[in-house]
């Protein structure tokens, strides 16, 4: 078990909440109505973070789940991230726009046997490759996590609307929360392991892709990513995030991020 004093899970799981929404006036939305190019960006946003209970499903076939920070973790994150899919249902609530949750069961469908297989493959791939796979495991939630804060953050400060800004900050905040575990669990793991550190940079660098490009149209995913990281500003949120990954054991000089957005159409290749 890692444990370290950067990241208190029993302080965490004590403290974990439900965003809050209720204070805020949504009637603010039929005043001052979100664009098109928003909506869609939140729509993206909520689909996904429904969809969290997925990836938790794969992840308990690993070994993961027998650590029990992780496991404490890992339970407390999927309530939160369900709590952040009903909050932004609300604003496209608001909207008139209805998430389905057939909808989204039909979008997990589509993907057929691949979704069927993914718990089959994570629990092989763990249990070969043993307790270094949580590592990569952290790792990995590290910059899933790491990409949510600078999105929720970017959006607010592109909307600028006086409650959807406050709403995504207050989500922003939990996810920092998130990268707080990932992220000391990820240093502590990489740190006192070689083995880990080649598998982390091998995984991430072959198969990282932004947040929900398994399961989202690619259309959508570039829409999203284009919408918030688009121009010199978000390119040096791009740069922000590969620095953080990058300055963990073992994994300086990965641009994943500047790779995913380039191949998007969103960031300019290097001269």
């Amino acid at each position: 078990m890692v444990r370290d004093m950067a990241f208190d899970i029993d302080r965490y799981t004590a403290t974990s909440v439900s965003v809050n929404w209720d204070d805020l006036d949504f009637e603010e939305f039929s005043r001052t109505p979100l664009p098109e190019s928003t909506l869609r960006s939140l729509r993206y946003m909520c689909d996904i973070e429904y969809h969290t209970v997925c990836y938790l499903r794969d992840l308990l076939v690993t070994p993961s789940h027998k650590e029990a920070d992780v496991s404490a973790f890992m339970t407390m994150w999927n309530r939160e991230e369900f709590w952040h899919g009903e909050a932004l249902a609300a604003v496209l609530g608001a909207h008139g726009i209805t998430v389905d949750f057939d909808e989204l069961k039909a979008t997990r469908l589509k993907l057929g046997w691949k979704d069927r297989l993914d718990p089959i493959k994570q629990s092989m791939l763990g249990n070969v490759v043993g307790k270094d796979f949580i590592a990569v495991h952290m790792i990995w939630g590290a910059a899933n996590e790491w990409s949510a804060v600078a999105a929720y953050n970017r959006l607010a400060d592109l909307e600028k609307h006086p409650v959807l800004a406050v709403l995504l900050r207050r989500i922003a905040k939990q996810e920092a929360r998130h990268v707080a575990f990932y992220a000391t669990q990820a240093r502590e793991r990489l740190g006192s392991s070689k083995k880990a550190q080649v598998l982390a940079r091998f995984a991430l660098k072959n198969a990282w892709a932004p947040v929900g490009s398994s399961v989202m149209e690619p259309e959508e995913v570039t829409h999203v990513m284009g919408h918030l990281f688009a121009g010199e500003e978000g390119l040096r949120e791009i740069r922000k995030l590969d620095e953080h990954i990058s300055r963990m054991p073992g994994l300086d000089g990965l641009k994943i991020v500047e790779t995913a957005m380039i191949k998007h159409g969103v960031a300019v290749p290097a001269a």
